[in-house]
């Protein structure tokens, strides 16, 4: 098992993943000022240029996360990001999130770059368990998360508040053991 240190390029038929960079700001900051973006992420607050871009420009030299842009290979435009974080070397397992703008939505973009980084994850660096959490008005999102091989573990009942709504968090993960490399 190794650590994040090394920020891979990885390339599919539709997207490109690339270390993500403080260059990315904008079509981020684009992508979650969508309201739509915003709800299905359970994103409550704000955060302001000057921190973001900070936070932005650490992303490289993480050894315990990986930060990804996702390109698209269409237009050749950052449309979102991939992540895994919350490592637990001891246990070889992680989190995995993924946030994509609106000019990134119904295309497959997500799916791929949900596999290519899961992939990396497991063949790479060797992760035995990835996992997620999808609120339950994200039903897209969940479909996307299955056709990469992900399975419904449980749900944290009323997890997110939204415009005075309870929402579930719908909990969900991918074992080595079940990850089908010849389908990336």
């Amino acid at each position: 098992m190794t650590d994040f240190a090394h920020k891979p390029t990885l390339t599919g038929e539709l997207v490109v993943l690339r270390p993500l960079d403080e260059g990315d700001y904008d079509a981020l900051r684009a992508a979650m000022d969508d309201p739509d973006v915003a709800r299905l992420t359970g994103s409550h607050g704000e955060i302001g240029e000057e921190q973001a871009r900070q936070w932005m420009r650490t992303r490289k030299d993480q050894t315990d996360r990986l930060d990804v842009a996702i390109v698209d290979k269409a237009s050749g435009e950052v449309v979102g990001e991939a992540v895994l974080n919350d490592w637990d070397p001891d246990n070889h397992c992680c989190n995995f999130r993924i946030l994509i703008g609106p000019a990134g939505q119904g295309r497959g973009l997500g799916t791929e770059a949900t596999r290519l980084i899961v992939g990396y994850g497991i063949e790479e660096i060797g992760l035995h368990r990835i996992s997620l959490g999808v609120y339950a008005f994200n039903p897209r999102a969940q479909r996307a998360y299955q056709k990469a091989g992900f399975v419904v573990e449980g749900r944290f009942r009323d997890a997110l508040l939204w415009d005075g709504e309870w929402v579930d968090e719908i909990m969900m993960s991918v074992l080595a053991s079940e990850w089908i490399p010849s389908e990336v």
